[in-house]
């Protein structure tokens, strides 16, 4: 049987697919995988040894349709569920799956504070379009797979930093999802340990602040990097503490500890950090029982409100101390 999966974007969710991915390859009998995605996000896909073949969002829409038709699918697997995904499946003509996205459910809690969510984590809302085919969660977690060219050498790195570091996501994807600079400067003069800030070109101003708290103890990764090599400085890492980002389920993927920060979006959306039954630290720093709280289910440029108290009342002292107590655990 001939799958086609289909998710465009972005970093995180396409990783949170990943175990959708190893068990219909895994658990069908001669399931052929191949997978759409756009072209930026590709490379998280093109070492995956589960994938058949990846196919890439074109801006010749009737040549990549042509391309598509001509792989005769017997089934699509969508978990974006979109309009270009609907397209996709009215021009292939095969029967297709497509996973609830609760938008309706996400609406209220965030409009009205009406949660009617399942609580029911995003993988396995995935894996809910394979039941027909008798595919099962693993429990083996999300898949990262890293590129030989891709490795980070240690003397890519300071000397400092070669014997271990904790990697500290500065970005996110909307301002609304990451604590202000301030709020970060003081995290990283608590933390007592060596310190690589992880993030895209867009992060790198606001990281050349925080490293300037400390260059000796902080290294600006941010923009030196492409994302595959971001992701093996996060599996080199000894622990992750992160904003609610893709870079967060890299991490879940490798099984490192996970220290996690929620401003106006929430764990209870199902995609916090997962690791099927593995047992790896794993804790959530929100600021309870504000009333405008959660905002949105992805996020702002800015705060709503004004006063981003979801933010700015975040316990850093608490969230370096969690730090230090589990490199004391590690070591």
């Amino acid at each position: 049987m001939k799958f086609l999966i289909i998710r465009f974007s972005s970093i995180g969710d396409i990783v949170l697919t990943t175990p959708v991915i190893r068990c219909l390859k895994q658990q069908v009998a001669d399931a052929e995988v191949h997978y759409l995605t756009k072209k930026s996000f590709g490379g998280i896909l093109s070492s995956n040894p589960y994938i058949d073949k990846v196919h890439l969002l074109a801006e010749d829409w009737n040549n990549m349709i042509g391309e598509l038709t001509n792989e005769q699918f017997d089934y699509i697997i969508d978990l974006h569920h979109n309009l270009r995904t609907s397209r996709v499946k009215k021009a292939l003509k095969v029967k297709s799956y497509s996973f609830n996205k609760l938008n309706m459910e996400k609406w209220l809690l965030t409009a009205l504070k009406i949660d009617l969510l399942p609580h029911v984590h995003i993988v396995d809302r995935y894996l809910d379009t394979l039941k027909d085919f008798g595919v099962i969660n693993d429990g083996r977690g999300l898949d990262y797979f890293i590129p030989q060219q891709d490795v980070v050498p240690p003397d890519h790195l300071p000397t400092s930093h070669q014997l271990g570091f904790i990697g500290i996501v500065t970005g996110a994807a909307l301002a609304t999802k990451k604590l202000p600079v301030e709020k970060l400067k003081q995290l990283c003069t608590l933390i007592k340990h060596p310190i690589i800030l992880l993030g895209g070109p867009e992060d790198s101003a606001d990281a050349e602040q925080i490293a300037a708290v400390d260059n000796v103890k902080i290294y600006n990764a941010c923009g030196k990097f492409n994302l595959n090599e971001s992701a093996d400085l996060v599996r080199k890492a000894k622990l992750i503490i992160t904003h609610d980002t893709g870079l967060m389920h890299i991490a879940a993927a490798f099984k490192k500890p996970v220290i996690s920060i929620w401003g106006n979006t929430i764990p209870g959306f199902g995609m916090d950090a997962y690791f099927g039954t593995y047992e790896v630290q794993n804790t959530k720093h929100e600021v309870k029982n504000l009333y405008c709280r959660p905002c949105s289910k992805i996020g702002y440029r800015r705060c709503p409100q004004g006063h981003f108290l979801c933010m700015q009342k975040q316990d850093i002292p608490a969230i370096a101390a969690e730090a230090m107590q589990l490199l004391s655990k590690k070591s």
